[in-house]
């Protein structure tokens, strides 16, 4: 029973968790960021090249 209390009092991998997923929440918002950037730079030089060409 002794045992049992300890864990239940121990936050130390409650904050690691939180942590990892504060971390792997970070990293979602970051790839999709990328990837709409990436969709508008891709779009914005097609725009670009296409002046280019018809000029």
């Amino acid at each position: 029973m002794h045992k049992i209390r300890n864990f239940i009092k121990n936050s130390q991998g409650a904050t690691a968790i939180e942590y990892g997923l504060i971390a792997a929440l970070i990293a979602v918002a970051a790839i999709v960021g990328m990837g709409a950037l990436g969709n508008k730079l891709n779009t914005t030089f097609s725009n670009i090249s296409t002046k280019i060409s018809v000029s």
